[in-house]
């Protein structure tokens, strides 16, 4: 049985009209530099596990300019840092007086667990798994490539599903068309007109995320524009202007 997605001309345009109001925001041109230029540093375990905490904290939890999710990602330098944590004799208890301590975030106890089990995880032959998924992306920049990517860090890593997953792979620089379906995502394609009715609750399953997500795609590569660069003109027309200094995804 198959699925046939079928875009109109009204549907084309009308995502380029959208897109044409956001395409020079800060957020969407850092999009384009990271993911689609490739404009980034060397990859470094240091670098994903940051991301990771950051993807973490996120999680339940605004995330725009002004948030404390922002404030605490940006903090220089980065508060639950590797060594920092490297060298924690109790890294969850580490990890949520640190969030704590920060002020205005929530889950201090759920990710310090999380982080304490994705530490073990990664010490233990994990980081060899996470370079493997770097390189693979990094030569073979295929739907495919990023959904099996995010697939094996949704088997691995406590605190990442359909959603956070992609969002870990998006922020590292590494996908162009796996994207976090979020609820900026569902509102935007709800006015969009998408043929279903959404439910947040459902998109932890993964294969309805993955039927949403495919729709997603195939309405970005009927406009010439890649799903990571849309994500980001969805992203900045809900959150408006970002400062080039908070910049982080």
């Amino acid at each position: 049985m198959k699925l046939l997605w079928q875009i109109e001309d009204s549907d084309i345009q009308k995502v380029k009209s959208f897109y044409e109001t956001q395409k020079n925001n800060a957020f969407v041109l850092n999009r384009v530099e990271r993911n689609v230029k490739k404009s980034l540093p060397p990859f470094s375990n240091e670098m994903f596990w940051e991301a990771m905490i950051s993807c973490l904290i996120t999680t339940q939890q605004r995330s725009g300019p002004d948030s404390s999710v922002t404030k605490f990602i940006c903090t220089k330098p980065f508060p639950l840092n590797y060594s920092k944590c490297k060298a924690a004799d109790n890294l969850q208890n580490t990890v949520e007086e640190a969030i704590t301590i920060f002020g205005g975030l929530r889950r201090g106890k759920s990710i310090g667990e999380e982080v304490a089990f994705n530490f073990q995880w990664l010490e233990n032959g994990g980081w060899k798994i996470v370079n493997d998924i770097v390189e693979d992306m990094t030569k073979h920049q295929t739907t495919e490539t990023e959904r099996k990517s995010s697939e094996i860090i949704i088997d691995n890593l406590k605190g990442f599903g359909p959603k956070q997953s992609r969002n870990l792979l998006q922020s590292l620089g590494l996908t162009k068309y796996e994207i976090p379906v979020d609820s900026r995502i569902t509102k935007w394609l709800t006015a969009f007109g998408f043929p279903m009715k959404l439910s947040a609750t459902a998109l932890s399953d993964k294969n309805y995320y993955n039927f949403i997500l495919d729709g997603f795609q195939r309405i970005c590569e009927a406009s010439g524009i890649f799903p990571c660069v849309m994500d980001a003109a969805i992203f900045s027309s809900f959150d408006g202007d970002w400062p080039e200094d908070k910049l982080v995804w």
